[in-house]
């Protein structure tokens, strides 16, 4: 294959495009402060667009029309990504006190190497419209809708935060009041970051022990 093929345009595309769909799904999960942001989500769609495009071109050249000659099976490299990416994944999940977080970051993180595949494959349309399913998937499914929500939660809401690690921080000290901290969302304003934790309180625990033990503008509500 020539260097200067005008063929390999398409293939250099076919990744930017990639690029630009984990970008996307990365950004949703930047703005929650998730474990994985916007350069991993970038790197793995670029890097499974260019899987595939390796898996479906990259062996033209050993590929023969004759009787038992030898050939190349496209589905290989690209089927090996799929398996593989779930090591990158496994990374981005914790289990602290029977509590497990990451899952969703993770399941983004094998998504979208779904999209560069896609993509890189030529499916460009199904590429986008899976980037698009999954920023609003995760975006709708962060509301606050009654029919999704445990009756026995409630949230708390913190403004006003300046401190750094104050997430990690809180949560770990509600953890050992024995308070199980089921999601957290955070929004940035000119005043701080903005954290609102959905938590299940024990019975022998008092609401307004949690609320006293916090520097910050905070209120607890009940989560219906």
């Amino acid at each position: 294959m020539n260097l200067f093929d005008v063929s390999q345009l398409y293939y250099i595309a076919r990744i930017v495009v990639a690029g630009i769909c984990g970008i996307f799904i990365g950004l949703e999960r930047k703005n929650r402060s998730k474990e994985a942001g916007v350069r991993t989500h970038f790197v793995v769609a670029c890097a499974s667009a260019l899987m595939m495009v390796i898996s479906k071109y990259g062996f033209g050249d050993i590929v023969s029309e004759t009787v038992g000659g030898r050939g190349a099976d496209g589905a290989r490299l690209a089927a090996q990504v799929v398996s593989g990416i779930g090591f990158l994944g496994a990374g981005m999940i914790f289990v602290h006190k029977n509590t497990v977080t990451g899952l969703t970051t993770a399941a983004g993180i094998w998504a979208t190497s779904g999209v560069g595949l896609a993509v890189g494959a030529g499916m460009y349309a199904v590429g986008v419209v899976t980037s698009a399913l999954i920023v609003i998937a995760q975006i709708l499914l962060h509301k606050d809708f009654r029919w999704m929500k445990n009756s026995k939660s409630k949230k708390l809401v913190i403004k006003g935060v300046t401190e750094a690690q104050y997430q990690q921080n809180l949560t770990e000290h509600l953890k050992k009041e024995g308070i199980t901290v089921y999601d957290v969302y955070i929004e940035k304003d000119d005043c701080g970051y903005n954290y609102t934790f959905i938590i299940e309180i024990p019975d022998d625990v008092y609401e307004q022990d949690i609320i006293s033990g916090i520097d910050y503008n905070c209120k607890l509500s009940s989560n219906l």
